[in-house]
């Protein structure tokens, strides 16, 4: 019995959670999803905060939490909201906790909400190994009960809401030893702090689950959604903050934040939001609301019936794990079995010049470096096409694009096709005729053509689309095909059709996921709805191949596509960098290090470095890095190699030479081209 996560994981339905009051702003409930962001200030730097907090309220930020590493700090948490309300700037503040309960204790006093985190709250990491007897775990429950019971009662009585802010890379080592660094250890973290809160009778808390790996952070936060209605059944939920943490900056830091964040509010879950980027954080705010904007819109359909498509769209939705199809396609570029998700490019209709737009497809495909387009989709809708289709894929081969080519097309005009198409996307609707579709099935099989089926209708119309599909291609003894979907809400219709597929006996045939870019959308919103229409599903392990359209440059659309691949950890082309958002706690300018160590390393395909601010998020919070450069103290860094600690207070002048050193001397450093 697959876990109940979401109110239809079919449909775009909100979770029911109830209202928190951080200050005057509510969090859940019927509110919208709320936009926060944090400083990067030393937290003693009245004046610098102060006029951070004015820029981000400026940007249309809706809460700001503040760093407060010690007792000093939370003490100057009264002297920042004092000079925000002698400026008028009200907005709620929010402290972030880590390792110091009294400075909780101290920053409930001033702010509107604390947030903790039940992985160092009561617990420093020494990523000890060690076997806990039950009444051993019992015991180490209690004591860390009782370090966290006086900040619950001070929240309590001063009218002050808790983040329970669980971290994939700072679990505690008896979570650790118990559950290993995995969702269900996050969830058992958080849901520890939960049975204080509720055994004082306090309420007011809110959730996160965060990780730097998108797809682990949105399994931790549908397994908490589950849990906790399991605990309260038909009870409103606790509200949740969700982001992805340490997602870096530029277009893979916005690619990884969309896709956990967007894959979660899909599902309806998510009542506010930080996109966590290492750059200025007002830069944060209008990613947030391009992804709130969308949430809103989805979650104002009318919630109309979709139809039981007769099974789920995957195994396990809490551990990712990818559809095993078969392998079908042009020899070399194959679309599923064991070869990578594909990488095609959408060039509209068959052109007219047909020299003329196979040079410039030639020319922008040429500018790829460290990836390559794996086949080329055009458009037939003229029966009398069929001579600049031969033109264009002559043209094509002429300039070097030897790459398969997919023709879409209406049932009718398959025959035009047929001839230089390595693979035929026929759409198939409520008013194409069955026999139609049989008749061009029978053709492709015997033209040796393999068949894409794209299904175009409602998603309450989808499974018997599915059913037709399937039907036409058994009618003509076609196995060689495809199926994709072109319906309003791409990441449910992915999932109706997987499941459908399932339910009929055909769960290996694989799926091709296509993003169509809205021609309204500024480059923001629009590299956002890619990433979250593609990145979803392929985190639910569904999708083979995938296909931007829209857009004037296939070569961004090729890269794009490889970053979204890249964020949902499907295809690695470049190196990533996990670097945290940066905060006072911060020992080194983090947006200048992190720029400076992309420019030597971001060649190394594979290679996951990390580039942490200060301790805190240092060896724990970058989990499953390859390398760490961690700020150790002014002007020093430590160097790590997974989680062990080589090179301890590197002077920073030479740290980056010898991170480099490290990653040659672990035979993982390649010259750059």
């Amino acid at each position: 019995m697959p876990i109940a996560y979401a109110v239809d994981p079919f449909r775009p339905i909100r979770r029911t959670t109830r209202e928190v009051r951080i200050g005057d702003v509510g969090v859940g409930g019927d509110n919208p999803v709320r936009v926060q962001s944090m400083t990067t200030t030393d937290t003693q730097d009245t004046r610098a905060t102060v006029e951070q907090v004015e820029r981000l309220v400026a940007a249309g930020c809706e809460i700001v939490r503040i760093t407060a590493p010690s007792i000093r700090d939370a003490e100057n948490l009264a002297n920042i909201r004092a000079e925000l309300e002698a400026r008028g700037v009200t907005v709620p503040l929010v402290a972030d906790i880590h390792f110091t309960p009294n400075a909780a204790m101290i920053a409930a006093l001033h702010v509107d909400k604390v947030r903790i985190n039940p992985g160092n709250f009561a617990d420093k990491k020494k990523f000890a190994v060690l076997e806990y007897t039950d009444a051993e775990y019992a015991a180490e429950l209690e004591r860390v009960a009782e370090r966290f019971r006086p900040l619950v009662r001070r929240c309590r009585e001063s009218g002050r809401s808790l983040r329970i802010g669980t971290n994939h890379g700072s679990l505690s080592d008896r979570i650790m030893n118990r559950f290993g660094d995995t969702p269900a250890g996050m969830v058992a973290s958080a849901l520890e702090f939960l049975d204080v809160c509720e055994d004082e009778h306090f309420f007011d808390v809110v959730f996160s689950m965060k990780s730097s790996n998108a797809q682990v952070a949105i399994q931790a936060y549908r397994l908490l959604a589950a849990r906790l209605a399991e605990r309260a059944p038909g009870r409103p939920g606790y509200p949740f903050h969700i982001g992805v943490t340490e997602a870096g900056d530029a277009v893979d830091g916005r690619v990884k934040s969309a896709i956990g964040i967007g894959s979660l509010l899909e599902d309806g879950i998510g009542d506010t939001i930080r996109v966590s980027l290492t750059e200025d954080p007002v830069n944060e705010v209008p990613v947030a609301f391009s992804l709130v904007r969308r949430c809103a819109a989805r979650w104002a359909q009318p919630a109309g019936r979709v139809g039981d498509p007769g099974a789920t769209f995957c195994d396990d939705p809490i551990a990712h794990r990818r559809r095993p199809t078969r392998s079908t396609g042009a020899a070399g570029y194959e679309i599923g079995g064991d070869n990578p998700v594909r990488v095609e490019v959408d060039a509209g209709p068959v052109p007219v010049d047909a020299n003329a737009a196979a040079l410039a497809l030639a020319d922008s495909l040429a500018k790829l470096r460290d990836v390559a387009c794996e086949g080329v989709l055009v458009d037939v809708y003229d029966p009398d096409a069929g001579e600049r289709l031969a033109q264009f894929a002559a043209a094509l081969a002429a300039r070097g694009v030897d790459l398969p080519l997919a023709v879409r097309c209406e049932a009718g005009f398959a025959f035009t096709a047929e001839r230089v198409a390595q693979r035929l996307v026929v759409l198939v609707g409520a008013l194409v005729p069955d026999d139609r579709m049989v008749a061009v099935a029978k053709d492709a099989a015997a033209a040796g053509v393999a068949v894409e089926w794209e299904l175009r209708g409602r998603l309450v119309e989808l499974s018997l689309l599915v059913d037709r599909a399937l039907a036409a291609s058994a009618a003509a003894g076609l196995t060689d095909f495809l199926v994709s979907a072109d319906a309003a809400l791409p990441v449910h219709a992915a999932r109706v059709v997987a499941a459908r597929l399932r339910a009929a006996g055909a769960a290996d045939t694989p799926i091709v996921l296509r993003h169509r870019r809205d021609p309204d959308s500024d480059d923001e919103a629009a590299l956002i709805g890619a990433a979250v229409d593609l990145g979803a599903p392929l985190c639910d392990g569904i999708g083979d191949a995938v296909v931007l359209a829209g857009g004037d440059d296939p070569a961004r659309r090729v890269e794009l596509a490889y970053r979204i691949l890249q964020g949902a950890r499907l295809r690695t082309s470049w190196t990533e960098f996990i670097s945290c958002p940066s905060c006072g706690r911060t020992l080194f300018d983090l947006e200048t290090t992190t720029a400076r160590i992309k420019a030597r390393t971001q060649h190394l395909k594979g290679v996951k470095i990390a580039i942490m601010g200060c301790i805190v998020n240092g060896p724990g919070e970058m989990a499953d890095a390859d390398f760490g450069y961690v700020g150790a103290g002014p002007g020093v860094v430590n160097l790590y190699v997974g989680h062990e600690l080589v090179a301890r207070s590197v002077p920073a002048a030479t740290a980056d030479d010898r991170l480099v050193d490290l990653i040659r001397e672990h035979g993982r450093w390649l010259d750059p081209a």
